[in-house]
C-alpha cells in the first residue's frame, strides 16, 4: 500500500503543477486580449506569501464584499486589484482593496487538490461601477457537459517561455469528458472540470490560479491545476457543489 501512494504521489509531481502564485506569472495560453473592461468581474490579487515573497493569482468578484479564488492562493496578506485591464497603467477605474479574512473551505486538501476553493472578504464593500461588477454563480444542481465552449481569463505569459502580458486575455476552451483527465490520478469529476482540448494549444497555466471558467457569462469554474508542460486538458474546481458553502459564508458576513 505504501508503495502504491508513494508511486502516484511521485506520478503526480512529474505530471502535474499547481497553477500556483507566483511573482508575474499568471497565464492564458493561445486566447486574445480582452476587450477593455469588458469583464467588470475579473480581479487581480497581489499576494504577500509566507515566505515573504510578492505573488499573484487571479479571483472574481460575486458580491460588493466578496472575491472568489482558488485555496491554494492563501497568503499572509492579499490585496485585490478590481476595475483593471492594464496591470501596468493605473486607471482611474482601479479599486485597490485589502483582504480583511481569507475562507479556505474547510475541506481543501493540498496534496490531492481537492475542495480548491477560498472566499476573501474585502475590508470594505466595492463600488459598482461600468469597469466593476459582479459574475452570477450557477444553480447548486448546474452540471456543465462535456462539449460546451467556455472561456478563461487572466493576465500574463502567452506561452511556457515567453515574457508576460500586462493586459487581460482570455482564451476558449472545451470542456472535456471525465476520461481525458484520466491521466490525473487524483481528478474528481463531482468536484472537478475537465477543460481544454488537448490537440489544442489553449490553455491556462502556472499563475493563473483562482480565474474563472465563464459558460455563457456564468462561472461554473476556478483554474486550479494542470501539467506543467501546459498541455491541455487543465483542471478547473467545479463551483456548483460549492454554492451552498458560499451562500451560507455570504449570508454569515
Amino acid at each position: 500500500m505504501a508503495s502504491t501512494t508513494g508511486k502516484m504521489q511521485a506520478l503526480l509531481l512529474l505530471m502535474v503543477v499547481l497553477l500556483a502564485p507566483e511573482a508575474g506569472a499568471e497565464e492564458i495560453i493561445g486566447g486574445m486580449e480582452s476587450r477593455p473592461h469588458s469583464r467588470p468581474y475579473m480581479a487581480h490579487l497581489e499576494i504577500l506569501t509566507d515566505r515573504g515573497s510578492v505573488a499573484s493569482c487571479g479571483g472574481f468578484l460575486i458580491s460588493q464584499q466578496f472575491v472568489v479564488t482558488a485555496a491554494h492562493c492563501e497568503g499572509r496578506k492579499i490585496t485585490v486589484t478590481l476595475g483593471a485591464h492594464n496591470m501596468t497603467q493605473r486607471e482611474p477605474t482601479w479599486q485597490r482593496l485589502k483582504v480583511a479574512e481569507q475562507i479556505v473551505h474547510r475541506n481543501y486538501n493540498s496534496s490531492t487538490n481537492l475542495n480548491d476553493i477560498m472566499l476573501l472578504k474585502l475590508q470594505r464593500r466595492a463600488k459598482l461601477t461600468h469597469a466593476v461588477g459582479t459574475v452570477p454563480l450557477p444553480t447548486r444542481f448546474a452540471f456543465i457537459q462535456p462539449g460546451r465552449v467556455c472561456r478563461a481569463a487572466g493576465w500574463g505569459r502567452t506561452g511556457v517561455m515567453k515574457p508576460g502580458s500586462d493586459v487581460l486575455r482570455e482564451v476558449k476552451l472545451k470542456i472535456m469528458k471525465r476520461k481525458v483527465c484520466k491521466h490525473f490520478q487524483l481528478y474528481d469529476h463531482n468536484l472537478q472540470i475537465c477543460v481544454g482540448n488537448p490537440r489544442k494549444k489553449r490553455s491556462a497555466f502556472e499563475g493563473d490560479s483562482g480565474g474563472p471558467l465563464l459558460c455563457a457569462g456564468v462561472a461554473h469554474g476556478i483554474v486550479s491545476y494542470g501539467r506543467i508542460d501546459a498541455k491541455p486538458p487543465a483542471v478547473f474546481t467545479r463551483i456548483s457543489p460549492y454554492v451552498p458553502w458560499i451562500k451560507r459564508v455570504l449570508k454569515g458576513n
